[in-house]
């Protein structure tokens, strides 16, 4: 088998822009070089490989089994030599953090605790960017993640913050008739699996009201429509345990129901750590402990 060595930096960079983009004119833009140039440089690429990256078609690119294989090592090499570079002549010497994080997690239990973390790491900077959905591409530069997600979906690595257990909750000045499980407005999130139907059925009781409920994307929209008084949200602890403890919700049903999903931080590679991703981890973790 023939031993090949490291390739030129400009052959790996347009092959980069260019599989992100799919375009060689999209990549030239990027990269400040004429297509011809860029599209030299993936196919230098390609004959020190002996192997096509990409399929190319009158008028898109695809890649190829080679190229898709190649593409996850090569990004994870430019985002270590990235982040090196930054600890080593940027002004922040590992004080800077972009966490990428459910938004609903950001807005109902992080955000109200980021007071107590400026408290105690007044040095820290902390860059959140948040999704919808958190299949949804992961920030470039994010060294930390948090995801609501089913244990089976997640690396073994990753770290569980707490069990979730679900149950509904209300505006406390919701009126009694509108907290009517038969006849009440109900809310959801969407593609969740602690549905209303699971936590009626967790009782030994059915439901028959699945396509009156009223799904949201992201909990933001059902809690804050439950906040609001519009009826009652199928919500867990983490989101609604704060809201519960002021009496902004009330729980109408003691019943509660184990939660398949839960949140999870998925940590960065040993040599990807900096001093603000671990001691966030670090209080991450204790503020959970504190709270369960």
């Amino acid at each position: 088998m023939k031993t090949v060595g490291l390739p030129p930096l400009a052959w790996l960079r347009a092959f980069e822009a260019t599989a992100r983009h799919l375009s060689f004119t999209r990549a030239s833009q990027e990269l400040n070089l004429t297509q011809s140039a860029v599209s030299q440089h993936v196919r230098s690429l390609e004959t020190l490989l002996g192997c096509s990256l990409f399929v190319r078609k009158t008028r898109a690119l695809e890649l190829t089994l080679e190229g898709e294989t190649y593409l996850p090592s090569l990004r994870e090499a430019f985002d270590l030599i990235t982040r090196s570079t930054q600890l080593v002549t940027g002004s922040d010497l590992g004080r800077n953090l972009t966490l990428q994080c459910n938004l609903a997690f950001s807005v109902y239990w992080l955000a109200p605790r980021l007071r107590r973390l400026y408290e105690e790491f007044p040095w820290l900077t902390l860059n959140i960017v948040t999704s919808i959905w958190d299949t949804e591409k992961r920030a470039a530069d994010a060294s930390l993640e948090i995801r609501f997600a089913r244990p089976e979906d997640m690396p073994t690595a990753a770290i569980r913050l707490a069990e979730e257990k679900c149950y509904p909750v209300c505006s406390p000045g919701l009126p009694e008739e509108e907290r009517s499980l038969e006849s009440g407005r109900l809310f959801d999130c969407a593609g969740i699996t602690g549905s209303w139907s699971g936590w009626m059925n967790s009782q030994g009781r059915s439901f028959a009201r699945e396509a009156e409920v009223n799904l949201a994307s992201t909990y933001v929209i059902a809690i804050s429509a439950a906040l609001n008084g519009a009826g009652l949200v199928l919500a867990h602890d983490t989101l609604v345990g704060d809201l519960l403890q002021s009496g902004d919700l009330v729980r109408p049903f003691e019943h509660q129901a184990p939660l398949s999903e839960a949140y999870f931080v998925r940590t960065p590679p040993p040599y990807a750590e900096t001093p603000a991703s671990k001691v966030f981890l670090d209080w991450i973790q204790k503020e959970r402990a504190s709270t369960r």
